[in-house]
């Protein structure tokens, strides 16, 4: 990835600070299928093997397009075993996956949790079997994982929140109703990011700038759920003026409602995820902004860790998160988000998180040049 608009923030610098005692360094080539690194790229020192379970490929791209390749680059270039797979929302199948790797020798484990619950019955029998866990970027509530790596998610609402009021005033809505679609109700990250953008939007309500509207959640972030509630949510509030959406696909659904009523590019509606979808939705103006987190930076701290576990290391890091369950504090790399608008949807291109062929085909050619993507 090239230097772009995250490369050099305060907390990529923390990174490299907290994490001194962890071994490779992430790679740059294309990804490749799971498996085992060339031993000629190993550490001095041997690994074990690092399991890692994604949630799903339907709640949003990024975890097979960016989350997977990612990883895999860095551990190649540690030069560790590894096996990384999705557990496509079964709750069952990431708990056997969890069994299996572990059987198969995984010496630390790197989880998406489906929700909580099943989060912690994998962390609980990992540690039966002393196998260290990682929380990767959803906090396992009550599972006492090793380590957390994410986003500010709080920070990521407000940005959301912030922008969804520029847009509105950028508009001139006056006193507009917000609906606020909010992503599953078992994923912490879903919980902090409405903690975030209720905590801007509250102050709106209270002063009777902005009227609450409907309220919802959508189970698993499923984009069709979402189609199905925003339609019932339009249907009993026809004059909804802006959509707070949790990420982009929740927020394309919401636009495909909104245009079969031909009011798309007239309610500002919110994203999350910065991805192919969500910027070409920015691009033609039908979602006001997104929140781009720089993935590759999330999977390489966290690539780091595991290494450093793997080869029997207690790396250390420079914050905490709190488990709102247990109380605990759990030792946390947090990264900086950033609001993306169409004044620098061209940043998240030069970052490399997407490229100019993937965005601008067809209809979208002449916007990204008036955008300035390069």
């Amino acid at each position: 990835m090239r230097k772009g608009i995250l490369g050099l923030t305060a907390a990529a610098a923390a990174l490299s600070l907290g994490l001194t005692a962890c071994g490779g360094d992430s790679g740059d080539s294309g990804a490749a299928p799971s498996g085992s690194a060339p031993a000629s790229s190993a550490a001095a020192k041997p690994a074990g093997k690092i399991g890692v379970i994604l949630p799903d490929s339907k709640s949003s791209p990024r975890w097979e397009t960016a989350d997977h390749k990612y990883l895999e680059e860095a551990f190649k270039a540690a030069g560790v075993e590894y096996d990384i797979q999705n557990a496509q929302n079964d709750k069952t199948a990431f708990q056997t996956i969890a069994d299996q790797m572990i059987t198969n020798g995984a010496t630390v484990l790197l989880i998406v949790n489906l929700d909580s619950g099943t989060g912690k019955a994998v962390i609980d029998k990992a540690k039966g079997q002393g196998v260290p866990v990682i929380d990767y970027d959803r906090l396992t509530l009550g599972g006492g994982a090793s380590y957390y790596v994410s986003f500010d998610n709080v920070k990521v609402g407000q940005l959301q929140g912030e922008g969804l009021v520029k847009c509105l005033t950028d508009k001139k809505v006056d006193k507009p109703i917000i609906a606020e679609l909010n992503g599953s109700p078992t994923d912490n990250n879903a919980t902090q990011f409405k903690e975030g953008y209720d905590g801007v939007l509250k102050p709106k309500y209270d002063s009777g700038d902005y009227k609450k509207g409907p309220d919802q959640s959508v189970p698993d972030w499923d984009p069709r759920k979402a189609n199905t509630i925003f339609e019932q949510m339009l249907t009993s509030e026809p004059k909804i003026g802006g959509v707070l959406a949790a990420n982009d696909n929740l927020g394309n659904a919401a636009i495909t409602v909104l245009k079969k009523q031909k009011l798309n590019g007239k309610v500002p509606v919110t994203g999350q995820d910065a991805g192919v979808q969500g910027l070409q939705n920015i691009l033609v103006g039908d979602q006001c902004m997104t929140v781009y987190k720089a993935v590759k930076q999330e999977a390489d701290a966290a690539a780091k860790l595991a290494v450093a576990l793997a080869k029997g290391e207690k790396p250390t890091v420079s914050g905490t998160t709190k488990d709102t369950q247990t109380g605990q504090d759990v030792p946390a790399v947090l990264l900086d988000p950033l609001a993306v608008t169409f004044e620098n949807v061209k940043d998240v291109v030069a970052d490399g998180f997407v490229t100019k062929d993937e965005l601008c085909k067809g209809e979208y050619a002449d916007k990204c040049t008036e955008a300035g993507v390069q």
